[in-house]
């Protein structure tokens, strides 16, 4: 019984660990999604986002600061990919792809040169994502390891959640998100009511890039201990999936990133049985996803004018 309560709490433990850089993401994607433009750059985003982060924590020890640069460094690449596809009317996913290809470039670039010749950017123990209530159970029972792994997390996975619940908010309770929801879906109606597409889509996107980044920054400050350019391998796809599961809504989104995040805590306690390939562990929340995808991409309502650029009539 001890047994099956300690794997139970390190499974809960590794979920809260992997899941707030999904869902950071996740909430990235809607924003950009229920605008009306695809972006499939988003594991870029994070990716850039992951470097600057760790870059950051390295030069000023400052982990707040440096996590907000992680987002910031996604919202530039995000600006670039609105550029291209809300101003210029580029393929929205060919620009996605092209991000998907030049921060990861980035950041190796500027990794191998602050960081003497090498790809990766190291990050001091002091400049992590601190933890909360880390010293509130200390009895060392069973049960007291439990709540531990619980609550003992990171604090970027308190505000994760709290930023859901924002993000909510603002998609269903403000003008803002009720214009952005209705740029989605039919944009040539919101011109014609005077308000500007170009601008909420260009708003969005930015808005999805700066909350990728920030899920890139929850890797390398939380998550690991340094940027390398395998960090983020695959999370911002997982996150895009997430979105289509949760049928571009917010709350959707948190249960599949919460589903993604068990598989990553089942592949930690199951990966300690030296009877099971490691290979074959590592592709559990990677099966996950395709069946998900399977399963669920045809159900999911896609805005109507999501992919479709935008031309303001004349």
């Amino acid at each position: 019984m001890d047994l099956i309560i300690n794997n139970l709490g390190i499974i809960i433990y590794a979920t809260l660990l992997f899941t707030p850089p999904l869902l950071f993401a996740a909430m990235g994607s809607c924003f950009s999604e229920l605008s009306g433009v695809v972006n499939i750059g988003i594991e870029g985003m994070m990716t850039i986002g992951a470097f600057v982060g760790a870059a950051a924590g390295h030069y000023t020890g400052n982990p707040w600061l440096s996590f907000i640069c992680g987002g910031l460094a996604g919202m530039l690449f995000g600006a670039l990919h609105a550029l291209a596809t809300v101003k210029l009317n580029a393929d929205q996913t060919i620009s996605g792809t092209a991000i998907n290809f030049l921060a990861p470039g980035v950041a190796v670039l500027m990794a191998k040169a602050l960081f003497n010749s090498s790809d990766t950017a190291p990050l001091d123990s002091t400049s992590k994502i601190p933890t909360l209530f880390a010293d509130t159970f200390t009895g060392g029972t069973v049960w007291d390891n439990f709540l531990k792994n619980v609550f003992s997390t990171y604090a970027t996975t308190y505000l994760v959640f709290i930023v859901l619940v924002i993000v909510w908010f603002v998609f269903y309770k403000t003008r803002y998100g009720l214009r952005l929801r209705a740029c989605g879906e039919h944009p040539e109606t919101c011109d014609t009511l005077g308000i500007n597409v170009i601008r909420m889509r260009f708003s969005a996107v930015c808005i999805s890039g700066f909350l990728a980044g920030l899920g890139g920054a929850c890797v390398t400050m939380a998550t690991m201990n340094q940027f390398r350019p395998t960090s983020i391998v695959g999370q911002g796809f997982i996150a895009i999936a997430a979105v289509i599961f949760g049928k571009f809504r917010p709350q959707g989104a948190m249960i599949a990133c919460l589903l993604f995040g068990m598989c990553s805590g089942i592949r930690v306690v199951v990966g300690s049985n030296a009877m099971v390939s490691a290979q074959l562990i590592s592709m559990i929340p990677y099966v996950v996803t395709v069946v998900v995808l399977i399963l669920f991409v045809g159900k999911a309502h896609v805005p109507s004018a999501n992919g479709k650029p935008y031309v303001k009539a004349k």
